[in-house]
């Protein structure tokens, strides 16, 4: 096979940033790295180094605005897209009371939307070569909802949905598609997504859901990103390996310790076994939740040592 060529979205910083970089570095590979605003390119840049205007090319694109997409493929020779890598997104947590609803449609309109007018601009060209990966980072919560993520676990949802429906026919045509599905990963974008929430004005919602929020949720997720985070460059070296694979899974879990958490979810068909579940360890069996993190971070640790 011949050298491939990645276009990779939401690459200012994060996980889209070490993606791009890592297959830059990878024999093979012809990276174009893409981002909404080109002003925002000099940290992409510098990590980047002898891979820049070589095996990486920074282009500007807009994953919610068409003309911007068709523009930067137009710019490709022959609009030749052999993988795409979907990473393009926003985040928002907090009481629902407390979001409008322009926000939320903003939100789907990065999640959601973005991934499907990259598809719908690439992948005519995909199935008539019968070739082509696409590659899209989706989210733990787009297979099991979390409090107070009710709206960007809704969004991953749908990014769930639309690439299981859509992954049939592209096996028809000789296309792969692939869901990453990370949990908390120690990026900008996350740690922005979490002051944010610091300063939320909480005035739309009734007392005791603002207590809930910033007493028990807040604690609680900074103990778990703390202890179970995984770094962008993880992301990317497993995403490097999907994309190299000569059969790639369909979706792919990259922190395993979220396993059997997703597990609960497919041994109860009433979906009560997950509910309970995390209900019981939020608000009665606080310790237990702490616990559990300790007994996590061992396990993440004894993976990373076995998987080395």
């Amino acid at each position: 096979m011949g050298t491939r060529r990645v276009l990779v979205t939401g690459c200012s910083s994060g996980i889209g940033m070490a993606v791009a970089v890592r297959l830059a570095k990878e024999k093979g590979f012809k990276v174009v790295a893409t981002m909404r605003d080109l002003e925002k390119r000099e940290p992409l840049e510098r990590v980047a180094g002898d891979t820049l205007n070589r095996s990486l090319e920074i282009r500007q694109l807009d994953a919610c605005c068409e003309d911007s997409i068709r523009e930067c493929v137009d710019s490709l020779q022959d609009r030749r897209v052999d993988v795409l890598v979907s990473n393009a997104g926003v985040g928002m947590i907090g009481p629902l009371e407390c979001h409008s609803v322009s926000d939320m449609q903003g939100l789907f309109d990065t999640n959601f939307f973005g991934l499907v007018r990259l598809v719908k601009e690439v992948l005519p060209d995909m199935k008539r070569r019968r070739s082509g990966h696409i590659v899209v980072m989706s989210s733990i919560m787009g297979i099991q909802g979390l409090l107070f993520n009710d709206v960007y676990s809704a969004s991953k949802f749908a990014v769930e949905g639309f690439c299981e429906s859509l992954a049939v026919q592209a096996m028809k045509f000789s296309v792969k598609m692939t869901l990453v599905e990370p949990g908390p990963v120690g990026t900008e974008f996350e740690r922005k997504v979490y002051e944010d929430a610091e300063k939320m004005d909480l005035a739309g919602a009734d007392e005791e859901t603002a207590r809930i929020f910033r007493e028990i949720y807040l604690p609680y997720s900074r103990m778990v990103f703390n202890s179970l985070a995984q770094t962008p460059e993880e992301i990317a070296e497993q995403t490097l390996q999907l994309i190299t694979a000569k059969e790639p899974p369909f979706r792919h879990q990259t922190n395993r310790v979220y396993m059997p958490m997703t597990a609960l979810k497919h041994a109860d068909p009433t979906g009560r076994l997950p509910l309970d579940t995390f209900y019981k360890l939020l608000f009665k069996h606080d310790s237990l939740f702490t616990a559990s993190l300790g007994l996590l971070r061992m396990l993440q640790k004894r993976t990373g040592k076995s998987s080395n």
